[in-house]
């Protein structure tokens, strides 16, 4: 009973979170973002954090992802910087991951200074289980 009223609590937020995006365009408020340029595919994550100058993402698996399947490109905007993750690789493997792995970035892999102001700009998905 407790995960069906979970999974509907986080189902009308959903629909909640879509409506207010719909109500943007037919106001003529701004649009979304463009997502960023670059190799390979925008990869959904099921959650993202920035900690102790280190990126960490949580995303799909198929059983074989690989931190080198996945690559993080790096934009400067305003004061800050940009995140996007990126599949290079296709997870072709057959035993799914419920929920997903753990990837992480140090700053200075991704060329960023320590401490620097930085933001995830891919969209969220919700784990398999």
């Amino acid at each position: 009973m407790k995960r069906i009223v979970t999974l509907s609590a986080m189902l009308a937020t959903v629909v909640l979170a879509s409506g207010c995006a719909l109500a943007d365009r037919w106001f003529g408020r701004d649009e979304a973002p463009a997502m960023a340029a670059g190799p390979g595919q925008i990869e959904p994550v099921h959650a993202a954090a920035i900690v102790q100058d280190q990126a960490v993402f949580w995303v799909s698996s198929n059983g074989c992802t690989e931190k080198s399947d996945l690559l993080p490109v790096v934009r400067r905007q305003g004061d800050g910087s940009v995140i996007t993750l990126r599949r290079l690789k296709e997870d072709l493997c057959l035993e799914p991951s419920d929920q997903g792995v753990e990837m992480r970035w140090t700053f200075q892999e991704m060329g960023l200074a320590p401490g620097s102001r930085v933001s995830v700009e891919n969209p969220y998905q919700l784990p398999r289980g």
